[in-house]
């Protein structure tokens, strides 16, 4: 060990000249100097915008005239901003809850099949797109008409599997023929009929289009007096002409069509009309009137109005999971590689079955990535706007507003009212700066030895 001397000259013990640097080893300024255009950046597109919408969320339309709070009490009373506040609160219970859930049981379960690799690819390939293109996609799949939408189109697939069709919808009775309209859409004759006297049941209404195309040409019934028979037929002669409610050359008998014989409300007898339209119900009909059911003419099912004022809101929400259960998937398959198998084996060693060892062992594991995977949607849908823009009609968009398409609407809309719209904005962020907090401090607890 030296020292220096008067004279400069080292002298044996003295440390060597300490340079100030930080704690990975670089100096200080270096430091500064590679932060620097990152911090230019972040100021320039997050603390000033942030800080610019709270001062202007304090002004008037114009951005002349300081209004104080009235902005937040108008946002607060106007019922389009109420609407989606609830819808909001929709989205952060429901959405993050149930992507979440998907992802975990995709998870679990590709683990357990040979081709897990390529289902958790199909999974995630959602992910791959905008939302704007997602949007469009159940645009279509939505759509009312099931011949072009897919929702729809497997949903009356499923209804007609279970219930039968009419057989001429909007069908109707020929006006001033005796035959009156009754409860459930059902059609009665005013007289009773009789044994041997044919009652024939002339229809209108139907489009020539919705007639078979070997649809045979009415009949008129034979009389037996011991039946009571009679026709059903389109009481409509092509190229006009013709006499009401009298079978005339040329026009069609409507095969299928359900006649009844009703005495007191009660249905004593009933019979389908035949390929010639003609019917035959037995003597017990008797001094009966007769009546087509509603069944008849009730208009084809045409599926559920998904992205109508009732679930315009559940419908974009399943298109979200859609999209991000790939990616609670993906997050909580990682996890659950990094989870200690003897534990899952010891667990079943004492006698727990499978549900259990999920139960208690597996989710209790993955707590804390299930708690990152949700946090992070829940900040994803607060800010949600892309898709309902894209997805809700316009007649229905009131009803799906959330939060950031309002700030949209508002300050960029027809009538911009900016001030209105920073006041959301500042909003928006108060929401989601508590589920920042609550995910900063798990880290730094999980952080801690």
């Amino acid at each position: 060990m030296t020292t220096a001397t008067a004279g400069g000259a080292a002298t044996p013990g003295a440390p060597p000249p300490v340079t100030k640097k930080g704690v990975a080893g670089t100096r200080a300024w270096i430091a500064a100097c590679f932060l620097l255009p990152a911090l230019v950046l972040l100021a320039a597109l997050v603390v000033y915008p942030i800080g610019y919408s709270v001062v202007r969320s304090f002004f008037d339309t114009e951005g002349t005239g300081f209004v104080g709070l009235d902005n937040y009490g108008e946002l607060f009373s106007d019922p389009g901003t109420r609407t989606a506040l609830k819808n909001n609160l929709v989205w952060v219970i429901v959405a993050p809850a149930v992507s979440t859930a998907l992802g975990l049981i995709y998870a679990v379960l590709t683990e357990r099949v040979r081709w897990g690799t390529a289902f958790k690819m199909i999974v995630f390939m959602p992910m791959a797109i905008s939302m704007l293109a997602a949007g469009i996609i159940f645009t279509l799949v939505y759509q009312q008409d099931p011949e072009r939408g897919v929702a729809n189109a497997v949903w009356t697939g499923i209804h007609d599997t279970f219930s039968e069709s009419s057989a001429y919808p909007g069908a109707r009775p020929r006006p001033n023929t005796g035959i009156e309209k009754t409860a459930g859409g059902s059609f009665t004759t005013e007289e009773t009929v009789r044994a041997g006297d044919p009652a024939g049941l002339p229809l209108v209404g139907i489009p020539p289009a919705e007639i078979p195309k070997d649809a045979a040409e009415a009949v008129a019934a034979e009389p037996d007096g011991d039946k009571v028979t009679g026709t059903v037929w389109l009481d409509f002669t092509p190229g006009g002409g013709g006499e009401a409610g009298v079978i005339d050359r040329g026009e069609k008998a409507l095969a299928g069509v359900k006649v009844e014989a009703v005495r007191d409300g009660e249905v004593v007898a009933s019979a389908e009309s035949g390929e010639d339209g003609t019917y035959s119900l037995p003597a017990s009909a008797a001094g009966a009137q007769l009546r087509l059911p509603g069944s008849n003419f009730t208009e084809a099912y045409n599926g559920i109005n998904w992205l109508g004022p009732n679930l315009v809101t559940p419908a974009i929400i399943g298109s979200y999971i859609w999209m991000w259960a790939g990616f609670a998937m993906v997050l909580i398959g990682a996890g659950l590689a990094s989870v200690p198998r003897e534990l899952m084996e010891a667990a079943r060693v004492d006698g727990a079955n499978e549900w259990q060892v999920f139960r208690k062992v597996t989710v209790p594991l993955l707590a804390p990535v299930l708690a990152v995977v949700t946090v992070t949607l829940m900040i994803n849908v607060l800010k949600i706007f892309d898709l309902v823009y894209i997805l809700a009609p316009g007649a229905t968009q009131n009803d799906a507003n959330v939060l950031a398409l309002q700030l949209y609407l508002l300050s960029f809309g027809t009538d911009a009212e900016q001030g209105v719209g920073s006041a959301i904005a500042v909003v928006l962020l108060l929401l989601v700066v508590p589920v920042m907090a609550f995910n900063i401090r798990r880290m730094r607890r999980e952080r801690r030895p």
